[in-house]
């Protein structure tokens, strides 16, 4: 039964310490006596962040000289792995004596039970049981052990033995086997049907190299339309694969139009689509006609590495000419049109394709601009604890889960565990970090590409791989140097609500290479000078973002074993930027948190000034008085202040890097239509009573906050209205208490107009009044502009 069936406490939504045994070491002599698992002492391993699972490898490579049947007088070999009830076949040849397998088996050793291997050769017969032609046994005990960097363990020739006593029969088999860290397929995995073998191994993949393809639309000159009774009014379309960017259309009708418009596309390397370029006529309201066409190959353009100005360039186009119409005259090409073009790749940009809140890399596309790393970044992927069925097999829930992680360019991806709700993976996997300022993604996943029957338990057809959960860690809220062994929660947010999927544990650690590298980093920008000295606007970067999203996305998914659009979404944040109101109660209130302290300090002045701890009001008037005779200590004071909180919070600093938190985005009170609201399609795939409803509660939402933006113009106004004698006696008023108090503060000395007021202030309730202030009401009768709004 699945622990994490049963409703989850809210403990179990927060982050756990584990304790593996990180980089063991395995002492000599097994559980069995004698040499045990490993003969030899083992030498000191790099994988020291995860905990030393070992696998049992089984390399058959080939046989030579087998015996034929004596009955069909061939022999249809295969071989037959066993491992106590584990076991694994190759593939078998038709009437071959000499067959070449060169195929890998690994068992995990937590799993066996048996103190001897078997290699079984076997005759593949088609009317009765397969025959027995021989076998060759290996003690566990006297299996050698291979650790990294260690090659594979040479194979060797064996001869092979009857089935039953200790006589050699004819034929010989080369084998190879070891102990050692996990390289092959699993032994599980036979059950994988031969398509999706590919499927669960392991994988290290790099993004592409994006690039900012920027096309300057200068002029055109010589445009001539279909018809030379009118003046064309022309655009210039440009599409890089399916981007397609349009230029605004020449307000006037001419044959030698002017735009000098930027259209910028995302590209990547090697470059696979071409620069197309059509300019089109406006011949009618509905009728756009073709009037020229030029195919540029990206790589003819210039790479810039800042922002000196590019050589501009005329391109010819083509133009079918009106033989193309009657069908037996052919393509007539006529080189009318030219396009005067400002082209090139832009490699002082960061290509944007995750969202600015959790980005991975900051560095230019550009090579010659990165700096050195200031560290290195090791996560050991452990295993997960507790994941729920994802999906039926066999009339049973099953979970076949791999994990994805994901920073810089590089993306990892663990290999497969079949059908086990606690996989261990203990794989380590490092990164190069060029900024601490960075975020590492990591996402668990449940594989349907294992060509059996599964099917998903949530109902439907759709093969995609299954979210299980996400991790995110913030590389500068480690501290260096320091192991970091955590078990986080896998939360996904469903429209049925909030769920935990399971447990994901880790072991990370970050390494600084260059402290005063990284103490200068803090004083960057965060991404390359060019964002900063020639910004694109927030609507370029958003659809910018989308467009690099879908090309890694597409480069990736050709990769073997391809890492699918889903889970590059998934890993991305493509939806971040998507309408939900439970992030908007979760943002408006972070914001209300930040203010929070504003608002005790301003209470606890209310307390002082209203005398309610009379030692307290009394040693703030001390101070007062020190601050006014003294106030060159003002800032002093206020910056040892802030020193000594620093030190006092040290000891209750966190201990643990950060995780999904459920309170903080208002996961745990979220109302089930809005989650529904949050997981509909765009466009609203919703009936339209639903719709109307979730329209109208949107508009009282967003009329509160109309209210309160008015609110705020109106106070905005009224300063103004202290001098724009729109109201005349107010500002008559406001300007002779200018002049009067511009002539106190020139004979008074400054400590004393200080003094007096801050006394004014702290005064004893006795002598305040009830009533508003007479500033605050003068302010509340000024006049705004809400007076002239319909």
């Amino acid at each position: 039964m699945n622990p994490l069936a049963a409703p989850h406490h809210k403990d179990d939504f927060k982050l756990k310490d584990t304790k593996p045994q990180l980089g063991e070491r395995w002492p000599h002599g097994g559980p069995r006596g004698g040499g045990g698992w490993i003969s030899s002492e083992r030498a000191t391993s790099t994988y020291d962040l995860v905990e030393q699972m070992f696998y049992l490898y089984v390399r058959v490579v080939k046989a030579k000289d087998l015996p034929t049947n004596p009955v069909t007088g061939s022999c249809d070999p295969y071989i037959e792995v066993k491992v106590g009830n584990y076991k694994g076949e190759t593939q078998h040849f038709e009437k071959k004596t000499n067959p070449e397998w060169k195929q890998v088996f690994a068992f995990s050793k937590e799993k066996i039970q048996s103190s001897v291997v078997e290699v079984i050769l076997r005759d593949r017969q088609k009317v009765k049981r397969d025959d027995h032609v021989g076998k060759v046994v290996f003690d566990m005990h006297e299996v050698p052990t291979r650790v990294p960097p260690d090659s594979p363990l040479a194979p060797q020739w064996y001869r092979l033995e009857a089935l039953h006593g200790d006589n050699k029969v004819k034929g010989e088999v080369m084998l190879a086997v070891w102990m050692a860290f996990p390289e092959a397929w699993h032994s599980d995995a036979a059950s994988v049907h031969r398509e999706g073998v590919l499927n669960i191994r392991s994988k290290v993949y790099v993004s592409p190299k994006l690039w900012y393809l920027r096309v300057n639309v200068i002029e055109a000159h010589d445009v001539e339309p279909l018809d030379p009774s009118q003046l064309p009014q022309v655009l210039v379309k440009a599409q890089v694969g399916n981007q397609i960017l349009k230029t605004k259309l020449c307000p006037t009708r001419t044959t030698n139009p002017m735009w000098n418009e930027d259209l910028i596309f995302v590209a990547a390397e090697p470059f696979e689509e071409q620069l197309i370029l059509t300019v089109e006529n406006k011949a009618s309201p509905g009728k756009d006609e073709v009037v020229g066409r030029v195919d540029l190959p990206l790589q003819i353009f210039e790479r810039r590495l800042d922002y000196r100005p590019v050589h501009s360039k005329w391109f010819n186009l083509e133009r079918f000419g009106f033989g193309a119409l009657e069908g037996d005259k052919g393509h007539e090409l006529k080189f009318s049109v030219r396009l005067h073009l400002r082209v090139c790749l832009e490699g002082a940009y960061h290509v944007l394709d995750e969202s600015t809140m959790y980005i991975s890399d900051q560095r230019p596309t550009a090579w010659q601009l990165w700096k050195h790393p200031i560290g290195i970044l090791e996560v050991g992927i452990l295993s997960a604890q507790g994941l729920l069925p994802m999906k039926t097999k066999e009339g049973r829930g099953t979970t076949d889960a791999y994990c994805v992680a994901k920073y810089g360019l590089k993306w990892v991806r663990t290999r497969t565990i079949i059908e086990n709700f606690n996989p261990k993976w203990n794989e380590q996997y490092t990164w190069e970090v060029y900024d601490p300022s960075t975020v590492i993604t990591l996402g668990v996943f449940d594989n349907c590409h294992l060509g059996g029957g599964e099917k998903p338990a949530t109902g439907g057809g759709a093969r995609i791989d299954s979210r299980i959960g996400k991790v995110r860690i913030r590389l500068s809220t480690l501290e260096t140097d320091r192991i970091y062994t955590n078990s986080y929660p896998l939360l996904v947010l469903q429209p049925s609500g909030l769920k935990k999927m399971g447990e994901l544990q880790l072991a990370v650690r970050f390494t600084c290479l260059s402290l005063a590298n990284m103490i200068y980093l803090y004083g960057n920008p965060l991404l390359p000078k060019m964002h900063y000295l020639h910004p694109f606007t927030v609507n370029q970067l958003d659809s910018l973002r989308y467009q690099a999203m879908n090309i890694v996305a597409v480069r990736l998914g050709r990769a073997e074993p391809p890492l699918r659009k889903e889970i590059v979404e998934y890993m991305l944040d493509v939806d971040s930027h998507m309408w939900s109101m439970r992030r908007s109660k979760a943002n408006f209130f972070r914001i209300v948190s930040l203010f929070s302290g504003v608002i005790s300090i301003s209470k606890w002045l209310g307390e002082v000034c209203k005398w309610k701890n009379p030692v307290t009001t009394a040693l703030v008037h001390v101070l007062f008085f020190i601050l006014v005779c003294y106030p060159e200590l003002i800032l002093p004071t206020i910056f040892l202040y802030m020193f000594l909180i620093g030190i006092w919070n040290y000891r209750l600093r966190p201990r643990h890097p950060p995780h999904m938190d459920t309170k903080l985005s208002w996961a745990e009170a979220v109302h089930p239509d809005e989650l529904d609201e949050e997981f509909d399609t765009f466009p609203t795939s919703k009936q339209q009573d639903v719709a109307r409803m979730r329209y109208d509660r949107l508009r009282s939402v967003a009329g509160r906050i109309q209210t309160v933006m008015g609110d705020m113009a109106t106070q905005g106004e009224r300063f103004q209205a202290l001098l724009s004698w729109r109201d005349p006696r107010a500002t008559s008023l406001f300007v002779i208490f200018c002049l009067i108090a511009a002539v106190v503060l020139y004979i008074t000395p400054f400590k004393i107009i200080t003094l007096v007021t801050g006394l004014f202030w702290l005064r004893h309730p006795r002598f305040r009044s009830k009533q508003p202030s007479v500033p605050g009401n003068f302010f509340r009768r000024l006049p705004s502009r809400a007076d002239s709004m319909l």
